[in-house]
């Protein structure tokens, strides 16, 4: 059994319980909030014995084995450091951090510390995009990735009448880019690695983040465009084109649907029956690696986050966003 503690109470973490409660060895034991109504609420609600206000007090206790960290992005790094030289594994929500910098500096205290850290992107564990990953070879040399998630926030109607929460706020690292964008950057990269170039876009809102943008990357034989928003929705989906075949990925954040369509004009159903809840595959994975006292995932791995941070960081670089935590790191 591994017991865990939650920092961050929110609906992204809500979902991730009830999926890791399907897991015969995941255990609730804590949970960490700044205020001592919403901790207990919220451990009341999972079936959580110790709740927590400070971070010192949580990191410290000995009721836990592992940390899920999803609070706000800006926040990831420092908590997940405090965690790691305490000796708790970390599995946290993506994107890993507001930086490059500061996902090389967390990578470098868990070799340190002799801890497991994942990022917690579910699809590339799912699978669905497992079996994309096996059949990739059925399409012939890859031209183009197109990596696509652009849905409307439901935080945006709020933000259009004037509240600017979380989400569009980049006090706390968010936009379009870190939220939406990582969804088709990490497939990328765990695919066909690190791109020689790249080229980023966005249109800016005027809390100061990016409503939507893309990023054009340049690979030695191919080429990858990855589009995201969080002020419009697209309905169209993710595509990997090769020279005998497309593979169509109806949603690259929860791979489920998924055909190969070939030159000839032959329709290869890849589509997965799922067993459990999408968030269910990232913990059973980290889970296992625990279990196995392995330090990263083959697939989640530290260079794959590491890749992924390092293409955000350099297209923010490119269309002007810039983070207080980047200002730290300076």
């Amino acid at each position: 059994m591994v017991r865990f503690g939650i920092i961050g109470t929110n609906t992204i973490t809500d979902k991730l319980i009830h999926a890791a409660s399907q897991h015969p060895q995941f255990e609730l034991t804590a949970v960490y909030s700044r205020t001592e109504e919403r901790a207990e609420e919220f451990a009341s609600k999972h079936g959580a014995s110790y709740t927590y206000t400070t971070i010192e007090e949580f990191v410290a206790s000995s009721q836990m084995d592992a940390v899920y960290i999803a609070s706000p992005n800006a926040f990831h790094k420092e908590q997940a450091i405090a965690c790691m030289k305490q000796g708790k594994h970390v599995l946290c929500e993506k994107p890993m951090a507001s930086n490059v910098d500061e996902v090389e500096e967390m990578l470098s205290v868990a070799e340190e510390e002799g801890v497991l850290l994942m990022e917690a992107v579910k699809s590339t564990l799912m699978p669905g995009f497992l079996k994309v990953k096996d059949n990739l070879h059925k399409i012939g040399r890859v031209r183009r990735f197109v990596g696509n998630f652009c849905k409307y926030s439901s935080r945006y109607d709020a933000y259009k009448e004037g509240t600017v929460m979380n989400a569009f706020n980049p006090k706390f690292s968010n936009g379009s880019l870190m939220d939406m964008g990582v969804y088709g950057i990490y497939p990328m990269v765990v695919l066909f690695g690190e791109p020689q170039s790249l080229r980023g876009n966005a249109l800016f809102l005027e809390s100061g983040v990016d409503g939507e943008g893309s990023i054009t990357a340049v690979y030695d034989e191919m080429e990858a465009i990855i589009m995201f928003s969080k002020i419009q929705t697209s309905h169209t989906p993710s595509e990997i084109q090769g020279e005998e075949g497309a593979i169509l990925i109806e949603d690259i954040s929860e791979p489920s649907n998924i055909e190969i369509r070939y030159n000839n004009g032959k329709v290869e159903d890849l589509s997965v029956q799922q067993d459990f809840d999408p968030m269910y595959y990232e913990m059973n994975e980290f889970i296992k690696l625990i279990e196995n006292g392995e330090k990263q995932s083959v697939i989640n791995s530290h260079l794959s986050s590491t890749l992924a941070s390092r293409i955000m960081t350099e297209a923010r670089k490119q269309i002007g966003l810039a983070f207080p935590a980047d200002l730290k790191q300076a």
